[in-house]
């Protein structure tokens, strides 16, 4: 598919306030600037409300709908998207992804990362989020988004714990980054959009950690919202030691997943979620992952970004709702959020 192709399709008139958003808040597009634009068949008519941004900047444009280049789940990005970032400065990513696409995306976010391009990754973007989270305030979640990294930075013990069980701790390596990705895309860290969150990889992670919101990569669309039938898991020293839910299948699933390779049961990330625009879980990953509160993965740590020397071949989030956060530092503890709601303006 063309770009030419692409804005000859018909879309919702509610999808253009959030397609704005994403060409002209989160990724700020210059008009003499080129981008690639990478969608599928589910995806294409929130791609089509993109391009129509793109198109109405005035910048070089090329699209790539991935049925056109490769069969599906894809085995490798297809080498005309890999070639056509080679020579762009911004990438937009809106596609649902299927089981096993992992490898694919993270060679793409390869030449992301090694170009420095802005890149919007919008994995499993749906009508829905385009008219919720899409439409969020990005610069007030930004500055939100800032607030809470001012605090992190400094601390070196983060305590969160919820009214249905959670209750870890994660001890915080001096040696890793912290970064926030608001939704203001730049090219120090690519980000999802819609944004909102503040991220690192832990030093380590002790305790339970209810998920009563969603998990992850292809099992979020598997199994939807989990308050009915959440999933416990119990950490020591950054690892998995269990998980157990009602629910046998995704109980069994998530071990399976969390068992591809020797890191993927290792706590790679620890991350707060910022985006006030995001009011409750709706079983999309993409947005539930920004609803305030904690959100941790496991598997793969962002170590290019992070700083964390060991790398694995997956990574799934949890998500767990309603949380109360204290951070330690030298200067004392801190309580930041209480029951869901943050207790710092933005």
């Amino acid at each position: 598919m063309t770009a030419t192709e692409l804005l000859k399709m018909d879309y919702p008139a509610d999808f253009e306030a959030g397609a704005k958003s994403a060409v002209t808040t989160c990724l700020r597009i210059d008009p003499t600037e080129k981008v690639t634009l990478i969608t599928d068949r589910a995806t294409e008519q929130i791609a089509a409300s993109i391009g129509e941004q793109l198109a109405a900047k005035g910048c070089e444009w090329n699209a790539f709908l991935l049925e056109d280049l490769a069969p599906r789940p894809l085995v490798n990005m297809p080498d005309a998207v890999l070639a056509d970032m080679e020579s762009s400065h911004v990438s937009i990513f809106a596609v649902q992804v299927q089981q096993n696409e992992l490898r694919s995306r993270m060679q793409m976010t390869d030449v992301v990362n090694r170009r420095r391009m802005r890149h919007a990754h919008m994995v499993n973007i749906t009508a829905e989020i385009m008219c919720q989270g899409m439409r969020a305030d990005f610069n007030l979640v930004d500055r939100l988004s800032q607030q809470v990294l001012d605090r992190v930075k400094k601390a070196t013990r983060i305590r969160a714990t919820t009214a249905a069980g959670t209750d870890i701790t994660a001890e915080m390596n001096p040696g890793y980054k912290w970064f926030k990705t608001s939704g203001i895309i730049s090219p120090e860290k690519w980000g999802n959009v819609p944004g909102g969150e503040c991220f690192t990889s832990p030093g380590e992670v002790n305790g339970r950690f209810v998920v009563d919101g969603v998990v992850g990569d292809w099992l979020c669309a598997r199994y939807g919202l989990l308050a009915a039938t959440p999933l416990t898991i119990e950490i020591a020293g950054n690892r998995i030691v269990s998980c157990s839910s009602e629910n046998k299948a995704l109980e069994a699933d998530f071990w399976a997943y969390t068992h591809t390779d020797e890191n993927s049961d290792r706590v790679g990330e620890f991350a707060i979620g910022t985006n006030l625009g995001v009011e409750r879980v709706i079983g999309n990953i993409l947005q539930d992952e920004k609803f305030p509160g904690i959100h941790i993965a496991f598997g793969n740590p962002y170590g290019e970004h992070t700083g964390a020397p060991w790398r694995s071949g997956t990574h799934i989030d949890v998500v767990g709702l309603g949380f109360n956060i204290w951070l330690e530092s030298e200067a004392g503890q801190e309580q930041i959020m209480r029951d869901g709601r943050f207790l710092i303006a933005a």
